[in-house]
């Protein structure tokens, strides 16, 4: 006949554990943002960084107070291409006149390794042949002998072409001084998206007339938010 009896004993019901203490859950607290700094940093330093735009010099495209996400990882598998709007610590001239290394710059990708960069009448010559770019504020009011982009090193102008601090001052930008990219402007939110080229009917009405370099080497660093 079967027993009646359990097979097993049941198991008696154990006091719920203390509550932690403030201390205990305090720490935890500590340990959870430490690691959410620790990968914020991360994301920084290795991925993607928030800029924002204090100067005029790349307007129509960026105007002064746009805020930026700055993505790193392009750079990491190809080389910048012309019209890629880039990010770097200032050159060695720069650095000469005052700027500090963590004054980044903005400026568009004009002239590749191996190219020949001219500003003649208005206009910017490649290789000998006009660039298109509707993007700009206005042409060039100023004019630049032929210069081939050593290897290395990247031709970088602002799109207010007459009030950029950019190569046509101080020289060619080496690689290794480029931070990275700019992909997409989250503010103002009127105005948000990627970046792209800017048509001509979006051009500013305020053109500026041409300054001389003296005052080109004022206020062009991006700062951070």
């Amino acid at each position: 006949m079967p027993t009646e009896q359990p097979v097993s004993k049941p198991i008696p019901p154990t006091s719920p554990a203390p509550p932690p203490t403030f201390w205990q859950s305090q720490r935890e607290n500590l340990q959870i943002l430490g690691i959410a700094l620790v990968l914020a940093l991360l994301l920084r330093l290795l991925i993607a960084e928030p800029r924002y735009i204090p100067s005029d010099s790349m307007v129509p495209t960026l105007e002064i107070g746009d805020r930026l996400v700055i993505e790193k990882i392009s750079y990491r598998v190809r080389q910048p291409l012309r019209g890629d709007i880039v990010v770097f610590d200032p050159p060695p001239l720069l650095q000469e006149l005052g700027f500090t290394r963590d004054q980044a710059f903005i400026k568009r990708v004009v002239g590749e390794p191996g190219q020949t960069v001219q500003v003649h009448s208005g206009q910017v010559l490649i290789d000998g042949t006009p660039l298109q770019e509707p993007y700009i504020a206005q042409s060039p009011a100023y004019e630049m002998p032929p210069v081939v982009v050593p290897e290395g090193k990247f031709f970088v102008m602002g799109d207010n072409r007459n009030n950029s601090n950019d190569s046509h001052v101080w020289g060619f930008l080496p690689k290794e001084n480029i931070i990275g990219r700019a992909v997409f402007r989250f503010y103002p939110l009127r105005r948000a998206g990627a970046i792209a080229f800017t048509s001509d009917s979006e051009k500013s009405a305020d053109n500026r007339a041409a300054q001389p370099a003296s005052k080109k080497i004022s206020n062009n660093a991006l700062a951070l938010p």
